[in-house]
């Protein structure tokens, strides 16, 4: 996501037991690479709500945010994207793909909902202007109730990051990347740390995500990566990795836009992931 002006308020200091299994396969000639995520039952809404306290200090308010400077809603506890309708921006639209999901596990999506095919609010003034409407409320209640469900949509979204992130990547790296992908992963705080980034920054294989050439994705913070050891050494040169390549996208960002401004707020957060928050 775009926009964090907050710090995480306090350090992650009780990681849930997640079991994570990643199983590569990496025929001769192709970068396609099967991942599997497992988590038990009440695993996904602990990461929900941290990843709630990351984008909106765990607010139910922020759970519909419109932000300053932007042209598209963020919406629930990962504030997926949505576009009014005729706008196209050149971030990827998560919340249509997050419906989906939800309508997939047979749990019922606001009629209104299901039927727009783009966000109904053309604009942040006439987002705010409908804060306490009947649909934003129903909305926000909704968004509340299928904390879990939105958490594991972003667990789907990070299982089929690898793969995507390794067609993009030139052949010289996929090896690199590949490695650095499992050392992050081998530690429960690491497994977290890809489900946080990928969701807060996308996989980095997008060109229009890119300025000067250069992307601020998952690909690029673990192509920047050499260290060879599993473990908590993996999440910090991770956070480092990170915080380097936000930096990097606050300069090469358009003057106009600011981005300066958000820079402290991304990296507390990716500092977070080694506990130096």
């Amino acid at each position: 996501m775009l926009v964090d002006k907050r710090a995480p308020s306090t350090k992650w200091k009780h990681l849930w037991p997640l079991a994570v299994c990643f199983l590569w396969a990496c025929p001769t000639g192709s970068a396609q690479t099967n991942s599997t995520i497992k988590l038990s039952k009440d695993q996904p809404l602990r990461i929900g709500r941290k990843i709630w306290q990351n984008e909106c200090g765990g607010s139910v308010a922020g759970l519909t945010s419109w932000n300053e400077g932007e042209n598209f809603a963020s919406l629930g506890i990962g504030h997926f994207i949505w576009y009014p309708q005729g706008v196209h921006g050149p971030f990827e639209e998560s919340f249509p793909k997050l419906m989906k999901f939800i309508s997939g596990h047979a749990i019922d999506v606001p009629a209104w909902v299901q039927h727009s095919t783009a966000c109904p609010w053309d604009s942040r003034t006439e987002f705010l202007h409908a804060e306490n409407s009947r649909q934003m409320i129903e909305l926000r209640q909704f968004l509340v109730r299928t904390v879990d469900l939105q958490a594991q949509f972003m667990v789907v979204r990070l299982q089929g990051s690898l793969a995507k992130m390794l067609d993009e990547a030139a052949p010289a790296n996929r090896a690199n990347v590949r490695q650095q992908f499992a050392r992050v992963a081998s530690t429960l705080q690491g497994s977290y740390a890809l489900i946080d980034y990928v969701n807060f920054k996308g996989e980095g294989t997008l060109h229009t995500e890119r300025y000067r050439d250069q992307g601020w994705g998952l690909l690029q913070v673990l192509e920047q990566m050499r260290g060879a050891t599993d473990g908590p050494s993996a999440v910090e040169e991770f956070s480092r990795s990170a915080a380097a390549v936000l930096r990097r996208r606050v300069q090469n960002s358009p003057p106009a836009r600011k981005e300066s401004r958000w820079l402290p707020g991304w990296i507390n957060r990716v500092s977070s992931y080694a506990g130096n928050s």
